[in-house]
């Protein structure tokens, strides 16, 4: 048991370089073929596609696992959420709509909301 617990853990490293080395793989191939022909970047190398990979995970907040999927709640507001009552809960989101809709006419409609079907 402990043999295969050790080989877990010294797998680890080498299963994540596999997947940054596909990953940088993959990058370097869709830019080479997409942005040449779309907007006449030259072509760039493995390590600079890699290099654009770790720089994006850094600028847009790396991986989050499953909570990059979901939306983000604090554990405060979750508890807030789930003590108020459906009438709170509908003056919750009324009052958020209100707030994204002033943000919207102060911007100039630069923050569209997803879920405003009638925009647009």
């Amino acid at each position: 048991m402990r043999r295969f617990w050790l080989g877990g853990i010294l797998m680890i490293p080498v299963l994540v370089a596999g997947a940054m080395a596909l990953f940088g793989l993959v990058v370097m191939l869709l830019w080479n073929w997409l942005m040449p022909a779309i907007f006449g970047l030259t072509v760039i190398t493995f390590w600079q596609a890699l290099g654009l990979l770790i720089l994006s995970w850094i600028l847009l907040g790396g991986l989050r696992g499953a909570r990059a999927v979901r939306r983000h709640r604090s554990p405060r507001m979750h508890g807030r959420w789930a003590r108020m009552s459906p009438g709170e809960r509908e003056q919750f989101r009324e009052d958020m709509k209100r707030w994204g809709e002033e943000m919207r006419s102060r911007w100039g409609g630069r923050f569209v909301h997803m879920h405003d079907e009638d925009r647009p």
